[in-house]
């Protein structure tokens, strides 16, 4: 039987979104840096890769076309690698890692690349933001599509019983997890720094800065949760029920890549390869668009029973901290030990590149997964639109 082994990981570090170190760099220019590191970390030829799936979820605003194909050739790979773009939202990344190791399990290919890349700040502002039409046959009927993902996230704190303290603590501790992560060094196997050249305005107009992003910019280790409980609200009260989502309690806007070099084991064997891990399945779920963020409650257990498991048989969880109202929840209904979750803090500390989240996830949990001796890990995220993902993955010693 074929496997999908993951050879090599590589992703930048995490820009703020609009006032970050890639405010002014392409979507290619960050899927091709991390493309080119991943396929020389594992000692590759730029010919010898298949294909390059990338997850984008805004790519339509930025690119034209084809944001993988752009990406390979900024990456310096040959003209003769095909590149294929998906767009799952916020899954988009572990999707696309998923469907480039069924490229070699289930298609005959042998090096594959999978990843996923978002530049919010070029694609998500008042300059260049694409419209969307709504289809009015969808709102009529109650298919809540097109609300904003705060409100979603208003929706679950208020019918679960999510409080507002509740979703600052875990915030803080986020922040924690994530200061003392960076302070340990524990991202730095994955996170390739990328020199750029970030747009200043101020009052005398825009300029240009050169700078090098070494490390995720968005975490805050001076966090305190007084700080955390004094933030507004972003969106107005509502009738019998205060707000909670602020700025402090939801993931970051953000920009930024990572990729992962896929290989079948056979060949990864005789190259004389030692792989981080190996794929070996994904499951999807849909759920109300209008609380989305309750995605994976109904994709992980999809995915244990496929392979028979349980949440005990999960030694490392990733879960997209998109909103902490909505990573709370899940981490009740689907009975995760917080002591294995987001160990490292996640997307209210780190950010939240959407396309790029749940490749950098993968690759983290690979790693961190050997760190600590872990067999099997579990990334899984909420999808706007109301849908889950959650890929399983054996971790290698």
């Amino acid at each position: 039987m074929r496997e999908a082994v993951v050879v090599s990981v590589a992703r930048t570090p995490i820009g703020k979104a609009y006032r970050g170190a890639f405010n002014d760099t392409t979507g290619q220019e960050l899927g091709g840096h991390v493309i080119a590191a991943a396929v020389a970390r594992a000692g590759l030829e730029g010919d010898e890769v298949e294909d390059v799936v990338l997850g984008c979820a805004m790519q339509e605003g930025s690119t034209g076309f084809n944001l993988a194909r752009q990406a390979l050739l900024r990456a310096g790979l040959s003209p003769s690698v095909a590149g294929m773009s998906i767009d799952r939202q916020c899954a988009s990344g572990l999707m696309a890692i998923a469907t480039a190791a069924k490229q070699i399990t289930a298609d005959g290919m042998v090096i594959t690349v999978g990843g996923g890349v978002e530049s919010i700040s070029l694609v998500q502002n008042e300059h260049r933001n694409v419209h969307r039409a709504e289809d009015p046959w969808l709102a009529a009927h109650g298919h809540h599509l097109y609300v904003s993902m705060l409100e979603t996230a208003e929706n679950v704190a208020e019918r679960y019983g999510i409080t507002r303290e509740a979703q600052d603590a875990y915030s803080l501790e986020s922040q924690r997890r994530t200061a003392a992560a960076q302070q340990a060094g524990r991202f730095d196997d994955e996170v390739v720094p990328l020199p750029s050249t970030k747009l200043v305005t101020g009052d005398g107009g825009a300029t240009h800065e050169a700078v090098t992003l070494e490390r995720d910019e968005g975490n805050r280790p001076s966090t305190e949760l007084a700080g955390l409980a004094g933030l507004k609200p972003v969106l107005p009260d509502r009738p019998g029920h205060p707000t909670t989502i602020t700025a402090g309690n939801a993931s970051q806007l953000s920009d930024g890549a990572a990729a992962v070099v896929l290989m079948e084991a056979g060949e990864a064997s005789r190259r004389g390869l030692e792989p981080l891990g190996a794929y070996r399945g994904i499951a999807v779920a849909g759920c109300e668009p209008d609380e989305m963020g309750i995605g994976p409650v109904f994709a992980v257990p999809r995915l244990l029973a496929r392979h028979g498991l349980k949440a005990d048989d999960i030694d490392l969880w990733e879960l997209n901290e998109a909103f902490a109202s909505q990573t709370l929840y899940c981490r009740q209904r689907l009975d995760v030990d917080p002591a294995r979750l987001n160990v490292n803090g996640g997307a209210i500390s780190v950010g939240h590149p959407y396309g790029m989240s749940g490749a950098r996830m993968v690759g983290h949990a690979l790693l961190e997964g050997r760190r600590r001796s872990a067999k099997h890990a579990v990334v899984t995220m909420c999808i706007g639109g109301g849908m889950g993902a959650a890929g399983l993955f054996e971790v290698y010693a």
